[in-house]
């Protein structure tokens, strides 16, 4: 994990190097790369996991990298599959349900430090 940039790894991270953490029945993440004003963060789903809804005061946008999952922002609710997104703005309930086994990219801003 690239906390901050280094002299010998100023700009990048590598998947295949961060490890993942359960964080649910059927959820895994691994927090990729993060500095005070920002986070990236990969969620692994199993069909059928959910993301309850929660709020927090981080803005989240998250990008789904693969699968299907039906996603409810502000009471609005829609189905995402791979290529699509959603902002969820600060202190606003959101979740998700995972429809087809798959990977949520999350992004934080600022940095969320209960993740670490």
């Amino acid at each position: 994990m690239l906390t901050t940039p280094t002299p010998d790894n100023p700009l990048f991270c590598y998947d295949d190097k961060d490890p993942w953490t359960p964080v649910g029945e059927g959820v895994r993440r691994k927090v990729l790369t993060y500095d005070a004003q920002m986070m990236v963060v990969k969620v692994a789903f199993e069909t059928g996991s959910i993301g309850p809804p929660h709020q927090h005061v981080h803005v989240q946008m998250s990008y789904v990298e693969s699968g299907a999952f039906r996603v409810t922002v502000a009471g609005a609710t829609r189905v995402l599959r791979a290529g699509d997104l959603f902002y969820a703005p600060s202190n606003v309930v959101h979740a998700v349900e995972c429809l087809e086994a798959g990977v949520l990219l999350d992004t934080f801003h600022p940095m969320r430090a209960d993740f670490v």
